[in-house]
């Protein structure tokens, strides 16, 4: 028997889709929604493949309140929803700011008046940690001032935020968790689906895989001035796998209210340790240079992630190297 339907907002995106397949092994009936904007429906197909059944899917924009209810409609009820659906580059968003709030900020709107409106009691929602902006200290716990953000996508997670949690003031009964994630990469194991981004990759992993597929050219790495120990930017990478685990336990251990947990490793690597990191596991040579500072981007950031071992029981499970195999199986997998 189903633990029941879960509506999974940007479920064919690369979070969602690992998220979508772990709450079928965890007994969940995923219910995707997707404007198909930055995924690509073939996406489908390839988690129909891990999880031996089709996913139920409707394509709807979340800030299209009609089609939205349409779906509320069809598949519920929802024992809960997870909203992943937003742009989600810095430096994009840097560019284009007006799209990052009317998408961002006003699809989480019109998720929660629905949810309320449904008597959904469980909402997990994909924040980041860009809510810190440029943090007092590289290693972050939950109890880290939400600071001025650095770019325009950073302050989209800090309204959502805040959006959500007086949304729960005014509507108690809707408990709602936030994930403030630190630098998902990686791919399913069976290289079924993965990060894939239309158009030019935004994020650093699926750009490196690219340029060592030959797709792209020589990766960029913006910025060998930071005060940092190779003077390259620092992140915390944590395996997706890993990350659409937590999902899972947040639905179904996190208290009632308002919660947040930082997701992630615990440590930091610099772009320099990734690329060395991604020869030794794979064997390849990345190509790449140095470039000047992008906007937008914070120095050093990675997690304190106690405090969803403390209260989750969820914790990474999995290294960098295997992460970066794991996105280079995927990569070969999708240029063949």
């Amino acid at each position: 028997m189903s633990k029941g339907n879960v509506l999974v907002t940007g479920g064919a995106g690369f979070i969602g889709s690992h998220t979508a397949v772990e709450l079928v092994a965890a007994g969940y009936r995923p219910v995707v929604v997707d404007n198909l904007a930055n995924s690509n429906r073939d996406v489908l197909k390839r988690m129909a493949a891990i999880v031996g059944e089709p996913v139920a899917f409707h394509e709807v924009d979340c800030t299209d309140a009609e089609a939205l209810e349409g779906v509320f409609q069809t598949e519920g009820p929802f024992v809960g929803a997870i909203h992943f659906a937003a742009y989600k580059a810095v430096g994009e968003s840097v560019e284009r700011p007006t799209a990052y709030f009317l998408n961002n900020i006003g699809s989480t709107a019109v998720l929660l008046d629905a949810l309320t409106a449904h008597g959904v009691r469980r909402l997990v929602f994909s924040s980041s940690c860009t809510v810190y902006g440029e943090p007092e200290t590289t290693r972050v716990d939950e109890t880290a001032p939400i600071r001025t953000a650095e770019s325009p996508y950073g302050y989209t997670k800090q309204a959502c935020e805040r959006l959500i949690t007086d949304h729960h003031t005014a509507h108690p009964a809707l408990n709602a968790t936030l994930l403030r994630y630190f630098n998902p990469i990686g791919a399913h194991p069976s290289a079924q689906i993965g990060e894939l981004p239309i158009g030019r990759p935004n994020n650093l992993i699926p750009f490196l895989t690219q340029a060592v597929a030959g797709l792209r050219e020589p990766l960029t790495v913006f910025g060998d001035d930071y005060p940092t120990p190779d003077g390259t930017c620092i992140r915390d990478y944590i395996h997706v796998v890993d990350l659409a685990r937590a999902h899972v336990a947040a639905l179904e251990r996190a208290p009632e209210g308002v919660s947040v947990y930082n997701l992630g490793t615990g440590n930091g690597a610099s772009v320099k340790e990734v690329i060395d990191a991604f020869e030794r596991a794979t064997g390849k040579a990345v190509p790449h240079a140095m470039g000047p500072r992008r906007a937008g981007d914070v120095v050093a950031i990675y997690a304190d992630a106690s405090k969803a071992w403390r209260e989750l029981g969820w914790k990474t499970e999995r290294s960098l190297e295997e992460a970066l195999a794991d996105a280079w199986r995927w990569q070969e997998a999708v240029t063949r």
